[in-house]
This record gives C-alpha cells, structure tokens and sequence, in this order.
C-alpha cells in the first residue's frame, strides 16, 4: 500500500504558507513605513534649508535696498552741495 501524507500534515504545510505570506506582508508593512519615515524627515530637512536659504535672500535683499537708499540720499547730497556754492 502506498504512503499517503496525513491530514496533519497538510494542515501544517498550509499554515505555514499562511504564516510565511502573513511575514512577508507585514516585512512590506515594515519597509513600506520606514521609507515613508525617511522621505518625511528628509522632507523636513529640504523645507528646512529652503526656509533658511529664502531669510538669508530676504535678509540680502533688505541690506541692498538699504545700500541703494543710502547711495541715493548721497548722490542727492552732493547735488544739492554742489548746487548751493554758485
């Protein structure tokens, strides 16, 4: 008579495709929130610089306007000094 596996075992087999399918899902899972961490975190961190780069701008373009201005009010001054000995 020829040997026929028993029911046992195949249950055994089956459950553990189940548990082997149930680890890799949850490997995915796992894997799946670690990248979504990290592309939030170096998204922070891009923000970060951006937002530290534009004051930076701000900061340069505030001190231009400032140098225009005085240079301006300069210029006007020696105008007016000049205009005044005649």
């Amino acid at each position: 008579m020829a040997y026929t596996p028993s029911k046992d075992y195949k249950r055994r087999e089956r459950e553990q495709r189940k548990a082997d399918k149930r680890r890799v899902r949850e490997e995915a899972k796992a894997e799946k929130l670690a990248a979504e961490k990290a592309a939030d975190e170096l998204a922070a961190e891009e923000a970060a610089k951006k937002a530290t780069a534009d004051e930076e701008a701000r900061i340069e373009a505030e001190f231009e306007a400032e140098f225009e201005a005085e240079l301006k009010a300069e210029s006007d001054g020696e105008k007016k000094a000049q205009i005044k000995p005649k």
